[in-house]
């Protein structure tokens, strides 16, 4: 069996490991956008496809029996191109999501569609901001007037950027002490992150709890209809079983 794996997240290398182990013939495919990616068990391919018909293409040409999508929540238009893929090369889709994070008694939250609503949000809640979104969407943050901008990343960020911003080059899981220490050092008065889930970057949103600092958290996208959806590697590694025989 050849499983194509959509990754670039903790629970798509953790799927590639299981898979592997259990003698599964895994593709991970990465986007790209991270310059030094950790190592992956299989076979690993990085960049795009070409849209739809490219990535249903590929997986024809390399006889994938089974597509699991392990992409970022906030990675749409891969996920929708894997739906329209799967469909056209009449091979079965999973998309593998972590929860999504749940407000608790404390958190100031204030949802939002997008980041360009962010944008638009920050500068009623705060003037240092602790941006976590990654450094692909700072564009929507570059017209932002009075305010200044700490943001976190894996690799240094392109222009357009916002004017008024200082780099931290970092990269996940981060503890609840590192990120009391960041809110303090760099005086955060409003924090914003999309809702990606999981443990790994979590400790911002209990960090922002305790000093009282609002949070302007994206929603995610949904997955495309139809496309049945895991929330843990086992729930995946075990449809990927199941589609073995």
């Amino acid at each position: 069996m050849h499983v194509l794996i959509l990754g670039g997240t903790t629970e798509g290398r953790r799927l590639a490991e299981t898979l592997d182990a259990d003698g599964v013939r895994v593709t991970s495919s990465l986007a790209g956008r991270v310059a030094d990616p950790k190592p992956l068990p299989g076979e690993v391919r990085v960049g795009g496809f070409g849209g739809a018909d490219g990535l249903a293409r590929w997986v024809r040409e390399h006889q994938v029996d089974a597509v699991i999508d392990a992409t970022h929540p906030f990675a749409g238009t891969i996920s929708f191109n894997a739906a329209r893929a799967a469909a056209t090369s009449h091979v079965p889709l999973l998309a593998l999501r972590r929860p999504g994070w749940t407000p608790v008694e404390g958190d100031d939250w204030h949802p939002v569609a997008s980041l360009e609503e962010a944008a638009r949000t920050v500068g009623r809640l705060g003037r240092r901001v602790f941006l976590t979104t990654g450094r692909m969407g700072l564009a929507a943050f570059a017209d932002v007037s009075g305010a200044w901008f700490l943001v976190r990343s894996v690799d240094p960020p392109e222009p357009p950027h916002p004017a008024r911003m200082e780099v931290l080059l970092d990269r996940g899981p981060f503890t609840l002490d590192g990120e009391r220490e960041v809110l303090r050092t760099y005086g955060i008065d409003v924090l914003v992150t999309k809702d990606s889930g999981g443990a790994a970057t979590a400790p911002k949103l209990a960090a922002a709890r305790e000093a009282g600092v609002p949070v302007v958290i994206v929603r995610r996208p949904p997955v495309p209809d139809g496309v049945p959806v895991a929330a843990t590697v086992g729930e995946a590694a075990a449809w990927a079983a199941a589609r073995a025989g």
